[in-house]
């Protein structure tokens, strides 16, 4: 993926918005780091690190929903916007939809 740096951060288009079905994740590597990329029902999008912190589970096929997902290895809930979770926490990303591609920023 081409990347593309703008004052002190990284942005990389990740593809179309179209890509990921409303509720649902998708993971996208950048730089051969796995990134979950949420949409929520009303079209949201949120960015967090793929694996749980916990037992490495692929959060991107987890279920979504009230700006949370839910590991689907052990059922974890990782708040969507801070990566909260109980006694751990998934880092998060920066991301935006410009003219229906998905962007993701790196810090």
């Amino acid at each position: 993926m081409e990347m593309k740096r703008a004052a002190l951060e990284i942005v990389v288009p990740l593809g179309p918005v179209d890509a990921i079905p409303l509720g649902q994740g998708c993971t996208y590597v950048v730089d051969g780091c796995p990134i979950a990329v949420f949409r929520q029902r009303d079209g949201q999008l949120f960015a967090t690190e793929n694996a749980c912190p916990h037992r490495g589970g692929p959060l991107a096929e987890g279920i979504i929903g009230d700006g949370k997902v839910i590991c689907p290895l052990h059922a974890r809930q990782f708040d969507l916007v801070t990566g909260a979770s109980q006694d751990c926490a998934v880092k998060t990303y920066p991301v935006r939809v410009e003219g229906g591609e998905i962007l993701l920023t790196l810090a």
